[in-house]
């Protein structure tokens, strides 16, 4: 399927996934700059720690559109999804940084203890352990020592993001529609998985049967 957009210069493909990752922590510096001048509505620590999970929790959506944004709107976008799914990783880990040494401030006891016994906090925290080995294999040296391996350890990428979902909607008292939202989004793109092979199967079908054979095109010329 061609593309809407026009393709852009092969040159600015390097530039512009820098481009991206400047872009990407303008939120967290945003923020950062608001809780510091008193600006955060409530309280500016649990403000600024929603914050930083809530766009990890975007950028991990964005992470896993750029395939079916390809498939059915041919966007190519492949180049960026690197340094998204990195972006998702830094802004979890200032999520538990802001966790660990704003609200908690390295008191141990009670960071084990919130892990325990409150099961958003142990679901948050399962994803930010699984997507370490992400994170630290997201380069092309361990592309090619993993080999296949490294397709199939980045496939918990899925799983993270199902998580990511969850301990967000677990983190607040009443889910509302920005929780049920970034849940359906994530189901979507979790659904597209197993329907993507039948789906780009039945568009090469359907245009093969549309573009007419060279022996037809010469009957009728």
């Amino acid at each position: 399927m061609a593309s809407f957009l026009p393709a852009l210069p092969k040159r600015l493909h390097g530039p512009s996934v820098w481009a991206l990752y400047a872009i990407g922590f303008v939120p967290a510096a945003s923020a950062f700059y608001l809780g510091a001048t008193g600006q955060l509505p409530g309280n500016a620590v649990k403000e600024f720690e929603h914050l930083l999970g809530l766009w990890a929790l975007r950028f991990l959506v964005a992470t896993l559109a750029i395939t079916p944004v390809r498939d059915l709107f041919g966007l190519n976008w492949l180049r960026y999804r690197r340094a998204l799914g990195l972006l998702a990783f830094y802004y979890v880990l200032m999520h538990f940084l802001a966790y660990m040494l704003l609200d908690q401030m390295l008191r141990f006891p009670s960071i084990v203890a919130d892990i325990a016994r409150r099961p958003f906090i142990t679901i948050g925290m399962a994803a930010f352990l699984l997507l370490i080995p992400l994170a630290l294999t997201s380069n092309n040296w361990s592309i090619r020592k993993l080999g296949q391996r490294w397709n199939k350890l980045h496939r918990l990428v899925y799983l993270i993001a199902a998580a990511g979902a969850l301990h967000f909607a677990m983190s607040v008292k009443v889910v509302g529609p920005e929780q049920m939202l970034y849940i359906a989004l994530v189901a979507l793109l979790l659904a597209w998985r197993p329907i993507r092979t039948p789906f780009l199967r039945w568009r090469r079908q359907r245009s093969g049967v549309a573009r007419p054979s060279p022996a037809t095109e010469k009957a009728a010329g």
